[in-house]
Formats: structure tokens, sequence, C-alpha cells
């Protein structure tokens, strides 16, 4: 067995929060690449240690070459790459939560914190901001970028 990304006190602390905030399952979609993928197993690993706290989180895994309709569906051209999906009975709720690369650092807590968003199945928004997302009548393809640098 590897050595553990997540020091005890980190898992701990992940459980506490999941055990107070996490409402519906979450089932989350990691994408592999067979080669080159310099952190795609660091990345499983990391996921596997994360969902380990919850019965409520599951983890499905894909490789892009072997699964090429499934990266399609779900938009992902970048492995290692995660979906965010909440789990309702047989069918899969996308919220169209997106990770690329692995999530280390300040994309660690982002990844926390969209599980709980999923999880409890809003995303927290004002109704006046819903009101407007409804009004758009044109798609719209929002990515937000973090980096340490």
């Amino acid at each position: 067995m590897p050595v553990k990304l997540l020091k005890e006190e980190i898992c701990i602390q992940i459980k506490e929060l999941f055990d107070s905030q996490l409402d519906q399952p979450v089932e989350i979609l990691y994408f592999s690449k067979l080669d080159p993928c310099k952190e795609c197993d660091e990345t499983h690993q990391l996921l596997e240690e994360i969902i380990s706290v919850s019965d409520k989180l599951h983890l499905i895994a894909y490789n892009v070459d072997d699964n090429p309709q499934q990266a399609q569906q779900y938009k992902v051209n970048l492995a290692p790459g995660l979906v965010i999906t909440g789990r309702d009975a047989d069918k899969l709720l996308d919220y169209g939560i997106r990770f690329a690369g692995i999530p280390s650092g300040y994309e660690f807590s982002s990844l926390i914190q969209a599980i709980i968003l999923v999880s409890k199945r809003d995303s927290g928004l004002k109704s006046e901001v819903r009101s407007e997302l409804k009004s758009l009548t044109t798609p719209i393809d929002l990515k937000v970028f973090v980096t340490p640098t």
C-alpha cells in the first residue's frame, strides 16, 4: 500500500466536515490516461482517501483512452480529470463541476467545497441571481482557473 497522501488529522477534519454537511450522495468521476500522466496515480489515491471518510461518497474511475464516450459525454479532455456529480438512485446529476489536474494546494479546499455543494443540491446563489441565470438564452461556458502562482 502506498504512503497516505493525507495526514490523519486532515482526514479527521474532512470526516467531521462531511458528517455535518453532506446531505445527498456524491459520485466523483475520475478520468486518467494511460501515458503520459504524471499525476494520475496520485490523484486516484487522493480521491480514494477522500471517499473513504464518508459512505455518501463514491468514485467511478475511467481511462480516457479506453472510455472516450464517457470523456466526451462529460467534456473531459485533460487527465487527470474530475467530474463532481450527484447520485440519485441510478441517475447521475451533472452540475458542470470539473477539475483538471491533481486537486492539491488551493484546489484541495475547492474540491472539498464542491463535494459539499453537490451533496446539498444547492449552489447557495440568491434567488435574484437564479432568476437572472434562468433568463439567459444562449449557453455560457464559464471556466475558473485556480493556481497558487
